[in-house]
């Protein structure tokens, strides 16, 4: 059975897409420390010698899923961001939600993206790319062209507040507080108190 579906994948082209989801699930109920090639391997109906055709290892699988999650990531803030006036607290406040939101719908990805255990040159290119749209944003906000120290003073607070809230809510410390605020709220709340100060 597993050599008809490797052979299905290959036909079909999708056998890294195949790999990189089957990782990705694992790292969901697992966490990237316990993933295994095997068990990616055994959830895509492929067999052991298959990944190698596209990975060179398993960190190179974990770096293909944490590329996805910032792909991902990129798209849904600039969904967020197109519903509102460029520039404005409330696009700024709808790209952290949306940071907030993905955290929380992938935690296991999330994590990973951030551990560092797994750096390269691409990974560190779209996280980059996805702090540069926050940069962006509050470059507009401020009414600057460029990226200067303003804008990057003014924004690094932003993205600590988020994702200090993406941690503390997937890891269940959030109750601590006991806010009964939605992450709605607390981020436009967040936003509009960081950006007048």
């Amino acid at each position: 059975m597993s050599n008809v579906k490797t052979k299905t994948a290959y036909h079909h082209g999708d056998l890294r897409q195949q790999l990189v989801t089957a990782t990705r699930a694992l790292v969901e109920a697992k966490g990237p420390d316990l993933f295994s090639v095997s068990e990616a391997c055994r959830a895509a109906g492929v067999s052991t010698a298959a990944p190698y055709k596209h990975f060179a290892d398993r960190t190179e699988m974990l770096v293909a899923v944490a590329m996805e999650g910032f792909q991902e990531m990129a798209a849904d803030a600039e969904r967020a961001v197109s519903q509102h006036p460029p520039g404005s607290d409330s696009a700024i406040a709808a790209m952290g939600v949306s940071y907030v939101e993905f955290a929380e719908a992938n935690p296991g990805m999330f994590k990973m993206m951030f551990a560092g255990d797994h750096k390269t040159e691409s990974l560190e290119e779209a996280g980059h790319a996805c702090y540069g749209s926050v940069l962006g944003q509050v470059a507009a906000r401020l009414g600057k062209s460029d990226i200067d120290d303003e804008v990057m003073q003014a924004t690094f607070p932003l993205w600590t507040f988020v994702h200090g809230l993406a941690f503390l809510r997937i890891e269940g410390k959030a109750e601590f507080a006991k806010v009964q605020t939605s992450v709605n709220d607390l981020v436009e709340m967040a936003t509009r108190q960081l950006m007048t100060h």
